[in-house]
């Protein structure tokens, strides 16, 4: 995950747009509504009826952006539409979730609550093994030692 975040291609942006100012700002708020108007109307033609999670602008880079986030009707994610926040024409569309899969399954989420309380538990676990571990290791070292005796027996 590190890799991805590093090297990925949201990184590269962030890197290459951070030295850019945008060009709206608290002034002038609703520069973007009009861009922002035509991408909801392009999702509209291209899903039409699907409920929308989230919105997101990108308002510096080299292409503005409107990131559309639908949902499926009986719920869960489905797909992110991209659209250039000047013109409101479709850039790109993906698949969309909102964690990956690797993800879910470290964290215990795949296999539902009783995962996630699971993988909590393993995690105070581990924490409760390394702590009473240091206190063992410490209880076992010869008093009298000397040099780096004190730490390796």
């Amino acid at each position: 995950m590190a890799v991805t975040e590093f090297f990925g291609e949201a990184e590269a942006l962030r890197e290459a747009t951070r030295g850019r100012v945008s060009e709206v700002t608290t002034a002038s708020p609703l520069a973007a509504r009009k861009g922002l108007e035509a991408a909801l109307e392009a999702a509209a033609r291209e899903a039409p009826g699907s409920p929308i999670d989230q919105i997101t602008l990108r308002l510096k880079g080299p292409q503005p952006l409107v990131a559309v986030y639908l949902g499926k009707p009986g719920g869960g994610e489905d797909r992110r539409l991209e659209f250039d926040l000047a013109t409101g024409t479709l850039i790109r569309s993906a698949d969309y979730v909102d964690k990956p899969l690797i993800n879910r399954i470290h964290s215990g989420e795949a296999f539902g609550d009783g995962g996630l309380v699971a993988a909590m538990m393993w995690g105070v676990s581990l924490i409760v093994v390394t702590i009473s571990g240091i206190v063992i290791y410490w209880s076992m070292r010869r008093k009298n030692a000397s040099g780096i005796g004190r730490y390796f027996w």
